[in-house]
């Protein structure tokens, strides 16, 4: 299989969806139109994941190629197997004509997240405890586009993941966000991260004991069973 991955920022981890994709041997081809605008072509891949990053899904006049980048997620989405994280779920909810609500809906760290009924007999999400922790960074949201499956909610964000057609999905919380990942986060980004959390630096280890192990397993449960779709 071939899958085309969308890179929005400087520091990006696959993660998890890495470990999945190379587990199941998928040629990569790697995309990172904040340097150069350019995105993958219809018809050149079998899925595409799109991942996220510190702007916002409307911020076009800083990154110009992201109108572009929500029509092709929109048009994957009608029948083509497709992921969006994070930036990648709000991006792809305006492709879709969501509403982006920028600001209002801040997270940050190992949160609990719900499934809704309609995740029961979802075929990626059922396979999942009704409740979990999961890794968050995010301050935007989005409305439910017309049309797709709501499966996860929270309670700073009512949209945590949704489902279009039979295998394109978005999900607001960082499922590919292994411990290993958060640590790299950390290390990399203290002063950001304690504008959003003044006690993770001390915080962090306990957590992720106590939850980031448990967050592992479901985010690989979830990369492992999308890519199992493609």
């Amino acid at each position: 299989m071939r899958v085309a991955i969308v890179e929005n920022t400087k520091i990006t981890h696959h993660g998890q969806m890495g470990v999945a994709l190379h587990e199941a041997g998928a040629l990569i081809d790697l995309y990172r139109p904040y340097l150069d605008g350019v995105l993958p072509a219809r018809g050149t891949f079998d899925a595409l994941v799109v991942f996220g990053g510190e702007q916002n899904a409307r911020d076009d006049g800083t990154h110009p190629y992201l109108p572009r980048l929500a029509e092709l997620m929109a048009a994957e989405s009608v029948s083509g197997a497709v992921m969006g994280i994070c930036l990648g779920s709000q991006i792809m909810a305006r492709g879709l004509g969501a509403e982006n609500i920028i600001g209002t809906a801040t997270e940050f760290g190992w949160c609990e997240v719900q499934l809704t009924d309609a995740a029961q007999n979802d075929p990626l999400f059922a396979a999942l405890p009704e409740r979990f922790s999961i890794f968050q960074w995010h301050s935007d949201t989005f409305t439910l586009p017309d049309g797709a499956v709501h499966l996860a909610t929270s309670d700073k964000a009512a949209i945590q993941a949704f489902r279009l057609g039979p295998r394109a999905y978005a999900t607001q919380f960082h499922f590919e966000a292994s411990r290993a990942v958060v640590a790299d986060w950390s290390a990399t980004f203290p002063d950001l991260i304690a504008g959003m959390d003044p006690d993770w630096a001390t915080q962090h280890p306990a957590r992720a004991q106590s939850q980031g192990i448990a967050a592992d397993a479901v985010g690989l449960t979830l990369a492992r069973a999308w890519v199992a779709m493609i």
